[in-house]
């Protein structure tokens, strides 16, 4: 089974195409006329500040040093952390006292007998009493 056109189609086939050929080769050199005709691009760098009535006044940029060939970090030496011991004299003689206060524990400042009163701070700060060990 094969198509046939009859010669209105065909003529109006070949317009199409006479006409989308024109229109690329119109556009394809203008597009090469204003390839031709640009100049590239010229970067220029301007540093100045204006000063009314004496003219801008030109700053050259600043100046580039390149690095050191070789860059070395310096030397780390650490001290070695000092040992702390305490002496016998900084513990009092009721060391190892604790005031057990309700709910909270909290090492006693200064002997007291075991089982006399004492009091730890309480998280707002107000004193709650308890017994030492």
């Amino acid at each position: 089974m094969t198509l046939q056109f009859s010669g209105r189609v065909r003529t109006m086939v070949s317009r199409m195409s006479l006409i989308i050929r024109q229109t690329t080769v119109v556009v394809a050199l203008c597009a090469a006329m204003v390839g031709l005709t640009v100049s590239p691009a010229h970067a220029r760098v301007f540093i100045g500040i204006g000063i009314p009535f004496y003219g801008p006044a030109f700053y050259p940029p600043p100046v580039y040093y390149p690095p050191p060939p070789a860059y070395y970090a310096p030397p780390t030496v650490y001290a070695p952390p000092q040992s702390y011991t305490p002496s016998a004299a900084a513990e009092p003689s009721g060391a190892g006292q604790a005031c057990y206060a309700g709910p909270y524990v909290c090492p006693m400042d200064r002997p007291v007998a075991t089982g006399g009163s004492c009091y730890c701070q309480g998280n707002g700060g107000q004193r709650v009493w308890g017994r030492a060990n």
